[in-house]
């Protein structure tokens, strides 16, 4: 942990790369850095402490080690005594095609089925979720309400990245397009701590969300654009588009941050609710718009059902 960027740039001439640099803070999933050198990481330490570029959330930096292999979001919802998982995700956080690029608070996320096998799902809530929630409640802190997992899924199994005392972001969208319950209803058992008597029922197939940004974004970007073809995608059948950084003024709809919309579409295989989450996205249209177009599409090629 560094408070100065003199001390983080020495620290750094003595590692080995890559390695993982975050500000200690809150910087709207945009502080962390993947560094392959030397030269990057203390480029990013004089970022984050010198020029104080995430303000408050960039008081102290973290360096930690690179896990390599696949990301996963794993929430559960607790009542404190007892949990049950979501569908799990997998998001998209570089701006750009291919994971290049800065990081952003998410570009893009899908769930599926077969995200993960069993025997992988039965690990995480065995070594990581109950010991977690079981540790909390020794603490005093019966947890109750939704606990995100972020997740690196190793050759040795599943590394902690992150926890966050939340739904993520775009992984509520994917999640919410297959829930097949009374969202509701569910809070409301969690609330009296009644959550053994539920069970979460979830729609087969899978979920894609694509973001569409403003330009630039995670860096500077211009608000104020007007937003077309809205109505056009949400009625594209199986498809949903939330709002998450948009202005209505009468009946229209301007840019108002960095992410403006979540286009999210379900299909019995992902490679279907892939194509139609696009199709949904090309309906629309603003000023300076910017959006990953491979959003599930490594998955997809995995399960060999084809991309033209």
């Amino acid at each position: 942990m560094y408070v100065s960027a003199s001390e983080a740039t020495k620290g750094l001439e003595t590692l080995r790369y890559p390695v993982v640099l975050k500000a200690d803070g809150l910087c709207g999933g945009k502080g962390v850095l993947v560094a392959n050198s030397f030269i990057d990481a203390a480029d990013f330490a004089d970022r984050v402490l010198a020029k104080k570029e995430f303000g408050d959330g960039g008081g102290r930096l973290l360096i930690e080690e690179a896990l390599q292999g696949k990301e996963l979001s794993f929430i559960v919802i607790s009542d404190g005594q007892d949990f049950l998982p979501l569908v799990p995700t997998r998001d998209h956080k570089r701006a750009l095609d291919g994971d290049l690029g800065p990081n952003t608070g998410g570009m893009g996320a899908y769930s599926c089925d077969g995200i993960i096998p069993p025997s992988g799902e039965t690990e995480i809530r065995e070594r990581i979720v109950q010991p977690t929630l079981t540790a909390l409640a020794r603490e005093s802190c019966a947890y109750r309400g939704f606990l995100y997992f972020g997740l690196m899924l190793t050759s040795s199994g599943p590394k902690v990245l992150e926890f966050n005392c939340r739904l993520g972001d775009p992984e509520t969208q994917a999640i919410v397009a297959r829930m097949d319950f009374d969202l509701a209803e569910v809070l409301s058992v969690v609330a009296d701590g009644k959550l053994k008597t539920q069970r979460l029922k979830w729609r087969p197939g899978a979920s894609v969300c694509v973001v569409m940004a403003s330009g630039g974004y995670p860096g500077s970007y211009v608000t104020g654009q007007e937003i077309q073809g809205l109505e056009k995608a949400a009625a594209i059948p199986a498809t949903a588009v939330f709002h998450a950084g948009t202005k209505r003024d009468g009946s229209l709809y301007y840019t108002s941050s960095g992410r403006v919309l979540g286009v999210t579409a379900v299909g019995e295989t992902l490679d279907a609710a892939r194509r139609r989450a696009y199709d949904a996205v090309r309906c629309i249209r603003f000023t300076d718009c910017h959006y990953r177009s491979d959003i599930a599409l490594a998955a997809c090629l995995v399960a060999n059902v084809g991309e033209d």
